[in-house]
């Protein structure tokens, strides 16, 4: 054996222990022998031993005490004993068992009964510290991973939730048990049929693996993005019985803008739909969506390069942070749980050079406009890109809540429409959408509906008369035909 394994056998015979060690020496063992207890511990503090064979009849220190003292020092997995007795009364056996030994045999010493009792053991051994080792690696990963980990029990229901996982959620870290419907609960209403269905799909076997991103709600009621990854163990049948898997947060990478670390379209989108239903309910709460562009953005881009206006949007974004959204100029003194909850106010980057800022809690429509001219004025300071001082002023729409906007869509609708005023107005300056606004863009809207009704009906017309006149074997004239229409072809007109 190349890794030989130790023994030590403890026998106060000198002819059973030569006896024995000379027969377990040629079957490729490192055998050790000691004639007390006494000499035994002193070659055990020598060096480690992988299996002991101890004599229960001995002077001084009888096998029964010395095995007492071995199981206050090492468990039977990190040392297994197996007792030597001439005895083989069941009361000897089970006093040996009680005191933690591991197997026994008797004497007069069978060696096959004996190797085969020291392969199962040293086998046994070597297996409860891999698997010790592996439940150490198992507590490390999941107390040094970023993810939270689930375990779910099919048969009984039961889902054990790590200590990171409940983290995640907002919660304490320690771990919890529930059911695979507590977790339904916690996800999102529009994403808990598509979660459901490719969870039925893993466990009827029609994915190799569970993966999904869906929203689930926190502790403190908002919703967080997550990865949810798993695999399912099944029985000999192929049935299910287990699942375990990992929950990553992945909100950031999903609401956070790459380039400015602002939050993006979608989370603004998902927070300025919160406060549209939050003041149906609390018609006093007001509220207003800035809509805002860079202006001239085109020209230092294509001038300096992208490199150098990526770095204008983020001098951009951080003066907008730390002039908006930190701000406490616009809010009321006492402030508002619904607001702070949906984390005040909010400056977005919405793609491109444009950027957005949720302004919450409002006094009155003023508050808007009194942040939207402190916007323009901190933007008539020079930028530093590249060693270089550019110019960039910023052109801002104000669409204010309670005028019956019902969808976060209309009301960014609404203020870029101010915005697009704003720059036809001269830029760097700022607009608020109202009602005529509305009623310029209705009727824009309409006519450009009727214009395309009327060519269309034009076209219906002219496919019509081809038709009838294709029946009466004649061919229309074409579009515009007349007397001085077909003498200017060189036609001559009959009759």
């Amino acid at each position: 054996m190349s890794d030989k394994t130790r023994l030590l056998i403890v026998d106060d015979e000198e002819l059973n222990r030569d006896m024995l060690q000379r027969r377990l020496l040629r079957h490729g063992y490192e055998v050790e022998t000691a004639s007390s207890a006494a000499e035994g511990f002193a070659l055990m503090e020598q060096k480690p031993v992988d299996l002991l064979l101890l004599d229960v009849q001995m002077p001084e220190m009888s096998g029964f005490d010395m095995l007492k003292e071995l199981r206050t020092r090492f468990s039977p997995v990190q040392l297994p004993v197996i007792m030597v007795t001439a005895k083989s009364q069941s009361e000897d056996v089970v006093e040996a068992f009680d005191l933690g030994a591991n197997d026994y045999v008797t004497k007069p010493v069978d060696l096959p009964v004996v190797l085969a009792r020291i392969r199962t053991q040293i086998a046994r051994r070597q297996a409860e510290r891999q698997l010790v080792e592996m439940q150490e690696r198992y507590t490390l990963a999941v107390r040094g991973t970023n993810d939270g980990l689930w375990d779910w029990k099919i048969d009984t229901n039961r889902l054990f939730f790590s200590p990171r996982w409940n983290q995640l959620m907002g919660g304490a870290a320690e771990e919890s048990i529930g059911t695979l419907e507590t977790w339904l609960e916690r996800i999102h209403p529009e994403d808990v049929a598509r979660v459901r269905t490719e969870l039925d799909e893993h466990l009827c076997g029609l994915s190799p693996h569970f993966e999904n991103e869906h929203r689930v709600r926190r502790e403190d009621g908002q919703f967080g993005w997550v990865l949810v990854r798993g695999m399912v163990v099944r029985d000999a049948d192929h049935l299910p019985t287990r699942m375990a898997g990992s929950m990553t947060d992945i909100t950031e990478g999903k609401v956070a803008d790459a380039l400015t670390g602002l939050p993006n379209r979608v989370l603004y989108t998902d927070r300025l739909a919160r406060l549209i239903e939050h003041q149906r309910r609390y018609p006093e709460f007001q509220f207003a969506v800035l809509f805002l562009d860079l202006d001239r953005f085109k020209n230092i881009n294509d001038s300096f390069g992208h490199a150098a206006g990526d770095q204008l949007l983020i001098q951009a974004a951080q003066r907008l942070d730390q002039n908006v959204r930190n701000s406490d100029t616009v809010s009321r003194p006492e402030g508002d749980r619904f607001a702070a909850k949906v984390g005040g106010n909010t400056v977005a980057r919405m793609g491109g050079d444009e950027f957005a800022i949720l302004l919450t809690n409002l006094r009155d429509a003023s508050d808007a406009s009194t942040v939207a001219d402190r916007i323009c004025r901190i933007f008539q300071r020079p930028f530093t890109i590249s060693g270089h001082e550019v110019f960039s002023s910023v052109s801002v729409g104000i669409a204010l809540s309670g005028i019956d906007q019902d969808t976060p869509a209309n009301l960014i609708r609404d203020a870029d429409t101010a915005l697009y005023r704003a720059k036809e107005n001269g830029r760097g300056r700022f607009e608020v959408f109202d009602q005529v606004m509305r009623q310029e863009v209705m009727e824009r809207l309409t006519g450009e509906t009727d214009f395309r009704g009327g060519a269309r009906a034009r076209r219906v017309r002219r496919a019509l008369a081809a038709d009838r006149h294709a029946r009466d074997g004649r061919h229309p004239e074409p579009r515009g035909a007349g007397p001085l229409a077909a003498s200017a072809q060189g036609v001559a007109r009959p009759g």
